[in-house]
């Protein structure tokens, strides 16, 4: 972050070539009514500690446990960390802007939410995409599943997912750097939106439009093509299985997964084609929230609710921590 900076201030200050010197942005939010902002601030608090605690539990439960030390519970604890991740880009500073009563956000604060947003929602998308293929591998190969997903390629899988999103980030963080800025600097927005910032450039962004548009298909599609494809070598055996139980045992892991990815994949998908079609800025941010702020939020408790193992540990953990509670209770009534 301390690099990225530096290279902002160095950008920022490189002379001519910007029209003007840019100290700030201002972030528009959802409403100027101020009767309205205490509702939203009220919301979004109460959303990113839900998000929070639900995933940071769902990580404490999973290390807690070593019954659970197993490949799709490494991938959802990675899931959770960078859920947390995600929402903590964009909501803190949201929050900050409504409580001190400013809309401002500096020129160097801007790129670096700009880049960590790119940095861990592209990246959700990674994580989802390998564990269809923890799926697939579990359903399909099982006898070789322990074979195939060791711990040392589940950790190269995670380590590869990170190294390509951090150079996707800065790729498109040092476009944005390049453009000059005029004196419109509202963006309609909660948070430094790529397209947003882009458009706010008075040059020629044409070949920045392709390398965003290209980069979104490639990293944003493609990943998506693994999972369908991922999804329909699993439904070829499972349809073989003769007895209704074992088709459902079978398949009983997907449906969370599956529910994840439709929703995270409709939400952002319904905001890049309402930006494009329509200019309001208002749809655009509240649909921006599904896949930002309410999927990362989910995500927890979507894994949850239909997996015994952790709602197993999860009473062992409650248990425990009573009876801790019940001795201590005791020995200080003792004389």
């Amino acid at each position: 972050m301390a690099l990225l900076s530096c290279f902002v201030s160095y950008v920022n200050h490189r002379g001519p070539e910007n029209e003007t010197q840019i100290s700030e942005f201002l972030l528009l939010g959802f409403s100027e009514d101020p009767e309205l902002q205490p509702l939203i601030f009220g919301l979004f608090l109460s959303m990113y500690l839900l998000n929070v605690l639900g995933n940071l539990l769902f990580i404490l439960v999973t290390i807690s446990d070593s019954h659970l030390h197993t490949p799709m519970y490494f991938f959802l604890s990675n899931l959770s960390f960078v859920n947390i991740c995600f929402t903590s880009t964009t909501v803190p500073k949201m929050l900050v802007n409504i409580q001190t009563q400013s809309k401002a956000i500096t020129y160097a604060g801007c790129i670096t939410q700009m880049q960590f947003f790119i940095l861990f929602s592209v990246l959700d998308i990674f994580l989802l995409t390998i564990m269809a293929y923890d799926q697939f591998v579990a359903i399909c190969h099982p006898l070789h599943y322990m074979v195939i997903m060791k711990p040392q390629f589940c950790g190269l899988l995670v380590l590869v997912s990170w190294i390509i999103n951090i150079l996707h980030s800065w790729l498109q963080s040092i476009m944005v750097l390049r453009l000059p800025f005029c004196t419109d600097l509202e963006i309609p927005h909660f948070f430094c939106e790529l397209n947003h910032l882009v458009h706010l450039a008075c040059s020629d962004t044409f070949v920045s439009e392709v390398v965003i548009y290209t980069t979104a298909l490639v990293l944003g599609c493609g990943p998506l093509t693994c999972i369908l494809y991922s999804y329909f070598k699993i439904v070829s055996p499972i349809c073989t299985i003769s007895s209704a139980q074992g088709r459902y045992k079978a398949f009983s892991t997907c449906p969370s997964h599956l529910s994840v990815v439709s929703f995270f994949y409709c939400t952002s998908l319904g905001v890049y084609l309402s930006s494009a079609v329509t200019q309001n800025s208002c749809s655009t941010a509240t649909a921006s929230v599904m896949y930002s702020v309410v999927t990362p939020m989910l995500n927890p408790f979507i894994y949850s609710l239909r997996n015994k193992d952790i709602k197993s540990t999860l009473r062992r953990l409650c248990e425990r921590e009573t009876m801790k509670v019940s001795v201590v209770l005791r020995l200080k009534t003792c004389p």
